[in-house]
């Protein structure tokens, strides 16, 4: 029942009970009305009250839940990208990931501009600019993941043998063009498992700005090019408090 039904049947209680004490009972067993009457006040108050607080408190413990597997998402986007500008292509091979982040090393460059003289024939030469890259070293991939939890990050934090669903595919971003794309994901269902049936379906239908998305938690998408997630920025703010 909503929190209107608790409160119209509240009032309806309220009243018939009033109409049944005038009309019917005994002066004498009035106190036994008024006892009645204050034990159907506390506990339609207690109904009222958890009404309000069932939300409340199922959002909170989404947002708990949520938020530590938006951070495992946020890792495996790290590692795909950094996989992406060594190799040129992301990968759904999660072990092989793992090990890349563990070993591989990235090109450092330098850009430059150079000029060239360059014969146009007939005696004309003309100096041309042209940018000239050079590699001066590497660095570790594993750098970028101090003090993360890389080899744990395909586990789904709250669902003990779970692990994220990991794509890759392709994109065509402009005729000619196909671009590699990746995605990562897990149901939402799953980590609100136990919670109130009517507040999951309406949490699996959100479309909210602030809120996430869907049904799934997800970072990437196999039909654009992006490597953004689907979550709010507030899920992104650093040190914020989530209880």
């Amino acid at each position: 029942m909503g929190l209107i039904g608790m409160i119209l049947a509240a009032v309806l209680v309220a009243v018939l009970l009033a109409i049944v004490i005038v009309k019917f009972l005994p002066l004498k067993l009035r106190w036994l009305a008024s006892l009645l009457l204050l034990f159907v006040a506390i506990f339609l108050g207690i109904k009222i009250y958890n009404g309000i607080m069932e939300p409340i408190n199922f959002n909170k413990a989404k947002v708990k839940k949520f938020a530590k597997v938006v951070e495992n998402l946020k890792i495996i986007r790290d590692a795909e990208v950094k996989h992406y500008e060594a190799t040129g292509k992301y990968t759904a091979n999660k072990t092989a990931l793992i090990s890349f982040v563990d070993t591989a090393k990235l090109a450092l460059t330098n850009t430059r501009t150079v000029v060239e003289k360059v014969n146009k024939g007939g005696g004309i030469i003309v100096d041309v600019e042209k940018r000239v890259t050079d590699t001066i070293g590497y660095e570790p991939v594993l750098k970028y993941f101090e003090g993360k939890d890389y080899k744990n990050m395909f586990k789904v934090p709250g669902l003990e043998g779970k692990e994220f669903e990991l794509e890759v595919g392709t994109v065509e971003k402009i005729p000619g063009l196909v671009v590699p794309t990746f995605m990562a994901k897990t149901p939402k269902a799953a980590l609100l498992k136990g919670e109130n049936e009517s507040l999951i379906k309406q949490e699996l239908e959100a479309i909210a700005t602030d809120q996430i998305k869907g049904e799934y938690i997800s970072v990437g998408s196999l039909d654009e090019v992006t490597t953004g997630g689907n979550w709010p920025t507030s899920y992104d703010k650093k040190g914020e408090k989530r209880e």
